[in-house]
């Protein structure tokens, strides 16, 4: 895992009027026992050891979503302080007048955060407007807006990240903007050995593959069937799910900043399509060892320091071993391809599902084929030993594709099928995708029993309980438990909203819309750092994500990650020199710092941009939908 914009950017002063020195975000106490530092009593934050303007240190204990509100949305804040008592709070509009008050709620504890925390809850105000500040005992929140389109750009910016990231293909200025165009990289060109005639690893075969296109998995260059999985079936979800709602237009064609716009085909498929050409060409051909099977990944052969950029890549690329875990991956998401596009592309539908039953039987026949923990020089290893769960989410996409009945009895006769750890409070992930195949046949007309359909929703809406409730029990509303602070905890927060969102369309109660947005709230700077985790959204965001080439912080003259990107977040296993240098003592949700060494804590993936790109969309619909 190792590793244009839209131009418009939310609110991206600084704080400079309002920052202050570390020593004040060291005190314990502050007036009004209003307390600053993130992070464990006594301990080192984030925010004090950081380099080079990280932009995580907490300027305020009245901690907001920074973007703003939705009118007809929850609004609340979590305010740090120590105080026993409910503290007085104001909403003020840009004039400084107020626009409506009330009490807060002491919350107490926060296990993640280790922080005392009351609740400001001003979700009864619905009137719209920019530059609103919360004020609780004279200090003020980051500004933000209250406004039903305030999700319209993210929607676009999030879902822009994956044309940014696209390998084999120009990158064009007129489309991201100047400072992120490039050209097309791993195409064969000098330096460059290029995608398009690549060898296996000493051993693996004794043949090349054309395995050009598909998305630079994150701040590296690899290219990984597991990773790139989840990612474009989240994709494809967003749509689908968009479709049920009766708000597809939104992802139609000519909505983003792709060169395949105007072409008749919605446009979130068309980014969807440049990663699956990818993951169908990683397919090992008919007549070769482990035929139908696919690929594992394909990298460099060592590691590139940063900044490198794509097209000045001089690394050999390898292909990895087939694995079961990648071929299922690719049985699944070519399944849902023939699922989604056939009414835009028969032909292209066709193709998939022709290339799914195939990798479906490769799979039969070689069920424990697992990429090795030890394949990790230039790429990550990505491995795992255990695929029945890939098992039941590629018979659950087969099935929704066909209504056969092969598919319809591995779906039933999975382990998976009834078992409640399908949808766990730490959320799905590349490694665990039960998940994907319990959301679709509870969303996606298929043929079982209607009262199998019915335990699989409620399975679905049990979850979502079970995140609300975890929620209610913290001071920040995140959706995962205090222990849940791993690599890439973003992606299990962005995960386990999506799973809410899919109650809310199962069953249209406010309370998972709610959830869903508090769960946003949280990304956008509703949190102990006081930081907004997705680039250019909020008064303070994360800006040095780890990256190859958007890699400012090393070379002025490239660029930060465009906005739209989101971080990792907070990683108490502290997994790279940086965080081990300036995190030592952190509580779980303050173990991030913005550094663009910091890659167990701050880099970017396709799978932690293709959930966040799914709520966006979700979240920018007008009116509440079931």
């Amino acid at each position: 895992m190792l590793t244009f914009p839209h131009v418009h950017s939310r609110l991206t002063g600084r704080r400079t009027t309002r920052r202050v020195t570390a020593a004040l975000l060291t005190a314990t106490l502050l007036s009004g026992a209003l307390a600053l530092a993130p992070g464990a009593a006594g301990a080192p934050s984030a925010a004090t050891d950081a380099v080079a303007d990280p932009g995580t240190a907490a300027t305020t204990p009245v901690r907001v979503n920074q973007a703003g509100y939705l009118p007809d949305g929850p609004k609340r804040a979590t305010v740090v302080t120590t105080a026993a008592e409910p503290l007085a709070w104001q909403l003020r509009g840009a004039s400084g007048a107020v626009a409506a008050s009330g009490r807060t709620v002491v919350r107490g504890a926060d296990a993640a955060s280790g922080e005392a925390t009351h609740l400001a809850d001003f979700s009864a105000y619905r009137k719209s407007g920019s530059g609103f500040v919360l004020v609780v005992d004279g200090w003020s929140s980051a500004p933000f807006d209250i406004r039903a389109d305030l999700y319209d750009t993210l929607r676009y910016d999030a879902m822009a990240f994956f044309y940014h990231q696209r390998s084999g293909t120009p990158i064009e200025a007129s489309l991201v903007g100047p400072a992120y165009a490039r050209p097309a990289g791993h195409v064969g060109m000098a330096p460059n050995q290029g995608d398009t005639d690549v060898p296996c690893q000493a051993g693996v075969c004794d043949y090349s593959q054309d395995v050009r296109g598909g998305w630079y998995d994150a701040g590296d260059h690899g290219k990984y069937v597991v990773n790139g999985g989840i990612s474009v079936w989240l994709l494809v979800d967003s749509f689908a799910r968009a479709e049920r709602a009766g708000t597809a237009s939104a992802l139609g064609d000519s909505t983003l900043r792709v060169p395949e716009r105007g072409n008749g085909v919605p446009d979130v498929l068309d980014e969807a399509r440049w990663e699956l050409d990818f993951l169908m060409r990683m397919q090992v051909p008919a007549g070769k060892p482990y035929a139908g099977m696919a690929f594992h990944k394909i990298h460099d052969a060592a590691w590139t320091g940063i900044p490198t950029r794509p097209e000045l890549d001089g690394q050999a690329r390898e292909l990895h071993r087939p694995s079961t875990a990648a071929t299922l991956n690719l049985a699944a998401t070519a399944a849902q391809c023939a699922r989604v596009f056939r009414p835009y592309d028969p032909a292209y539908a066709k193709r998939c599902l022709g290339v799914a039953r195939t990798a479906w039987t490769a799979a039969k026949a070689e069920p424990a084929l697992y990429a090795p923990d030890t394949d990790s020089t230039g790429g990550g290893p990505y491995n795992d030993t255990r695929v029945t769960d890939d098992f039941y989410w590629a018979a659950s996409e087969l099935y929704a594709a066909t209504g056969e009945r092969a598919y319809r009895d591995a779906v039933t006769s999975s382990p998976w099928h009834t078992s409640a750890d399908a949808l766990t409070p730490g959320g799905f992930n590349w490694a665990d995708t039960a998940a994907l195949g319990r959301l679709t046949l509870a969303t996606a007309p298929n043929g079982l029993p209607a009262s199998d359909i019915r335990r699989v929703r409620a399975s679905v809406t049990a979850a979502a309980d079970g995140h609300l409730a975890t929620m209610a029990g913290q001071g920040y509303a995140v959706p995962i438990p205090a222990t849940g602070y791993v690599w890439g905890s973003n992606s299990q927060v962005t995960n386990n909203a999506i799973v809410v969102a899919t109650a809310y369309a199962l069953t249209g109660r406010q309370r998972y819309r709610a959830g869903v947005l508090e769960s946003m709230d949280y990304l956008l700077g509703r949190n102990t750092l006081d930081l907004s985790y997705v680039t250019g959204y909020g008064d303070a965001y994360a800006r040095n994500q780890h990256h190859r080439f958007w890699a400012h912080q090393y070379d002025a003259s490239l660029p930060n990650p465009p906005t739209g990107s989101l971080a990792g977040g907070p990683n108490s296993g502290l997994q790279d020199p940086v965080a081990q240098e300036h995190l030592a003592g952190c509580a779980p949700a303050a173990c991030y710092i913005d550094d663009i060494g910091s890659y167990s804590t701050n880099e970017v993936t396709v799978n932690w941009n293709a959930p966040l790109a799914w709520l966006a969309a979700f979240a920018a619909e007008r009116r509440p939908r079931s």
